[in-house]
């Protein structure tokens, strides 16, 4: 297995210099670089790459998670905390305080859906950064009195 993925490497790091020289100059026009076939099939490659990467790592992940049950059970238990500050994230959020009509006078189309769930999100941000700093200073606290 590990011959057939350093040959495959090879391959595509071969097709990678090439289509390396056969890129537009900077004299060329960006509109122009961005539709050239070279560019297309360098995306390409770096898409495969990149789908390649996330199902192994996502593959191995799950394989670990579900061959240890005490680390499916906290894994789980963090999916649910996720799921708690979200829902109380959403709850706080509010669509009608008049921001629909400041981004109205704006230019900008939106409906109370779009703002509540935008205020949703920068909620879950908030909360999140107040855990993540609260777990650090309870974790240096704890270290610093332990000793």
């Amino acid at each position: 297995m590990n011959k057939i993925v350093k040959i495959a490497l090879a391959v595509l790091g071969a097709a990678a210099a090439i289509l390396w020289l056969q890129l537009p100059g900077s004299e060329v026009p960006v509109g122009e670089a961005v539709e050239s076939g070279a560019m297309h099939w360098m995306f390409m490659i770096t898409y495969l790459l990149l789908a390649v990467a996330v199902a192994f790592s996502l593959a191995f992940t799950l394989k670990h998670m579900f061959s240890n049950p005490e680390s499916l059970k906290k894994t789980l238990t963090l999916i649910v905390a996720f799921l708690v500050v979200v829902a109380i994230s959403y709850v706080l959020s509010n669509g009608a305080d008049g921001t629909v009509e400041v981004m109205a006078s704006r230019g900008v189309s939106t409906t109370e859906s779009v703002v509540k769930n935008i205020g949703a999100g920068l909620n879950v941000f908030f909360l999140l950064v107040i855990i993540a700093v609260g777990a650090m200073a309870w974790g240096g606290a704890r270290k610093m009195f332990s000793k």
